[in-house]
């Protein structure tokens, strides 16, 4: 439920690679992060608290049919609040992702096999990385996508394992924090996983006080050091060379 959402979303995904004669022109690796940003009274943690509010309601048996509505109502009355403002600036949702991925650029050897996806309207159902996987599914062909999403310098590093690899695999050792194959939280990765990819996965990195932030007007580049971001680009620079 988003209020507010506009009819039509229209969006422009920016691709980039390096030119080059010998077939099939696409990168064996590619770092992806949304650079689009939305705003919204209520955080993502209260959105999460709404949802989860809605979901144990509809679970309760008859003999809760109290406590039932009850919390169908909180729910309701939060998620009635979730509709979209430009409220937010998105320093952490996700200008952190794009700064995250130009570092590793620049870590990286002259050469590198590596493609960039900026994607956008990642905030209106994975618009972009949806649009990318239905009309250029080529250059996903057999490629590895990691996502940036979200890289507080507060918590610990998330892996999520969309498509698990090797290369996931090396890039969560490497990070260390939480991994898994699914975690409450709608990201690119989900949609280009669904691709003729490889392996997907998505880098986060935060904690709940992370999600009180999202989306809200909070979230601000006052209060990031980019440290999480730095972290972040040189453990998996020190992997993509092995690669």
């Amino acid at each position: 439920m988003l209020l507010g959402t506009p009819a039509v979303v229209r969006g422009v995904n920016v691709i980039g690679r390096r030119p080059t004669a010998q077939p099939p022109n696409r990168p064996k690796v590619w770092l992806a992060a949304h650079y689009d940003s939305k705003g919204q009274p209520i955080s993502m943690a209260t959105r999460t608290l709404g949802a989860l509010a809605l979901a144990l309601g509809a679970l309760a048996t008859p003999a809760a049919i109290v406590p039932a509505l009850l919390l169908l109502f909180v729910g309701i009355a939060i998620l009635a609040r979730n509709r979209v403002t430009d409220r937010s600036t998105g320093a952490l949702d996700n200008v952190t992702g794009l700064v995250a991925i130009l570092a590793i650029l620049d870590t990286l050897p002259r050469g590198a096999d590596v493609g960039v996806l900026f994607l956008d309207a990642e905030e209106y159902g994975l618009v972009g990385a949806r649009a990318l996987v239905a009309e250029r599914p080529d250059l996903l062909q057999d490629g590895a996508v990691i996502n940036f999403d979200s890289l507080d310098d507060r918590g610990g590093c998330i892996t999520v394992l969309h498509r698990p690899g090797p290369l996931g695999q090396a890039v969560a050792a490497e990070l260390g924090g939480i991994r898994g194959r699914w975690l409450p939280v709608v990201v690119d990765g989900i949609a280009l996983a669904r691709g003729p990819v490889r392996e997907c996965v998505t880098i986060m990195k935060g904690d709940w006080g992370s999600a009180r932030v999202v989306h809200t007007p909070r979230d601000s580049a006052d209060r990031l050091t980019l440290d999480a971001v730095r972290q972040v680009a040189a453990g998996v620079a020190r992997v993509l060379p092995a690669r």
